[in-house]
């Protein structure tokens, strides 16, 4: 009579440190988990990083051609562009969306205005969004209040030097007449 012999298996699942795909680049990217649901009535603070290789975002040269993305894509799809804040790698936009649709359409849309823009502007091609973009519903009073602050205030909050209050590449700019734009930051709550 013969017996079974015990075979010893080496297994490869299962989480471990190192699993997994590594990310493209060196901070991880936005998760491609689904997006929560959004009503109209919330708020949305939303984050898109640019590439290395895409200039500094707060220039005139740069900026001429973001707000004119920002004033022909402000009001589309039922999403509305309420606050933002560009910064030299990254912009910081306040919006509002009928839903999360509404939301990924009005974004992509923004994105594709800003990015052949801003590819037509220093004659390149290719990518200029590094990912998708960052969002977070603010779903309070006091989170909203926060965001605005933080968006309005956001060239402090990296070391930019201003010389005025109010800094130049932000919609506080256009509220203080600077810059001529479309009016849809009237409907937005005062400063």
């Amino acid at each position: 009579m013969s017996t079974q012999l015990t075979l010893r298996l080496l297994s490869w699942g299962g989480k471990r440190k190192g699993a997994g795909r590594p990310p493209k680049a060196d901070r991880p990217g936005v998760s491609h988990l689904k997006r929560p649901t959004l009503t109209h009535h919330l708020p949305v603070h939303i984050t898109l990083r640019v590439q290395k290789q895409v200039w500094n975002l707060r220039t005139r040269r740069c900026f001429r051609i973001i707000n004119r993305a920002f004033v022909a894509g402000c009001e589309r799809f039922g999403f509305r562009l309420v606050h933002f804040s560009v910064q030299g790698n990254h912009f910081h936009l306040i919006c509002e969306a009928t839903d999360r649709r509404a939301l990924s359409r009005g974004v992509q849309g923004l994105s594709i205005r800003l990015a052949k823009g801003l590819n037509r502007m220093m004659e390149r091609s290719g990518r200029v969004f590094a990912d998708r973009y960052h969002h977070r519903v603010l779903r309070t009073p006091t989170q909203v209040k926060d965001a605005l602050n933080y968006v309005r205030h956001n060239a402090r909050h990296h070391g930019q030097p201003l010389r005025d209050p109010v800094d130049p590449f932000c919609s506080d700019v256009i509220r203080e007449g600077h810059v001529e734009a479309r009016c849809w930051l009237l409907r937005a709550a005062p400063p």
